[in-house]
């Protein structure tokens, strides 16, 4: 019998590596209409999120933090945190990501009395541009900031940009058009609205992804989520959280 004992170990030892927590546990940031505690069903993105989970019979739980200790939190390997949410895709060996779970219309606002003219993205180069600090933008204007060809002021939330724009202190900033109408409906940013606009040009459709670690346990759970995913209407989901008004961009 004794001879059994060191097999039986290691085959309990086994087990014991490959087995993941009960409960989920992911990070996100106040990002209305998408993300937030104080949303209906905290936000789009986690209510999609929280179903995809539940179609596999799984429980998500969501903390919200600034946006550069979320992902902090995320990265960390003794973390209770196995990802984090919602995130544009960029290249990392840090991540993996799950399916898309909707769309971001990535957009600049602009005072109206001075519109930003561009056709290719290098022609924003002329205009000094804010931007969120740790934001992902696309590939393509994330590398004109980070070669300094474009001009930018960099804050910790999207209102700041969208009060220095409405102070001409910069010319345009980087949003999230979503997250723009929402912002701009709250009582308190209500009087800047009839001095902004959205540029007529859209800078990109991006898709939005939750952030899993790298990590046997990270892409064991990015399995799962995207199985759930595939049973959602996402758009669906997405339309009736979203508020309703009509993006024009003419």
């Amino acid at each position: 019998m004794d001879r059994w004992c060191p097999l039986i170990l290691c085959c309990l030892l086994s087990m014991a590596n490959t087995t993941f927590a009960d409960t989920l546990k992911l990070t996100s940031l106040l990002w209305p209409p998408y993300s937030g505690q104080q949303l209906a069903q905290q936000g789009a993105s986690v209510a999609i999120a929280q179903a995809a989970f539940a179609r596999m019979d799984q429980q998500l739980l969501v903390d919200f933090y600034p946006w550069s200790r979320a992902i902090k939190l995320a990265a960390m390997p003794n973390s209770d945190y196995i990802g984090y949410f919602p995130e544009y895709y960029f290249e990392t060996d840090k991540f993996v990501f799950s399916k898309p779970i909707g769309i971001s219309p990535l957009g600049i606002v602009e005072q109206q009395s001075h519109p930003i003219s561009w056709h290719y993205l290098t022609d924003l180069n002329r205009y000094t541009l804010g931007v969120v600090k740790d934001y992902v933008n696309t590939d393509s204007l994330d590398l004109m900031i980070a070669s300094g060809s474009q001009p930018v002021e960099a804050v910790t939330s999207d209102e700041q940009n969208i009060k220095k724009v409405a102070a001409g202190r910069i010319d345009g900033a980087v949003i999230d058009i979503n997250v723009l109408y929402y912002l701009l409906k709250q009582p308190h940013l209500q009087p800047l609205a009839e001095k902004l606009q959205v540029n007529k040009q859209l800078v990109a459709n991006k898709q939005l992804y939750v952030a899993f670690r790298n990590t046997e346990e990270g892409r064991h759970w990015r399995d799962i989520f995207d199985q759930g995913l595939a049973q959602l209407d996402i758009e669906s989901i997405m339309g009736e959280l979203l508020f309703q008004e009509e993006i024009s961009l003419r």
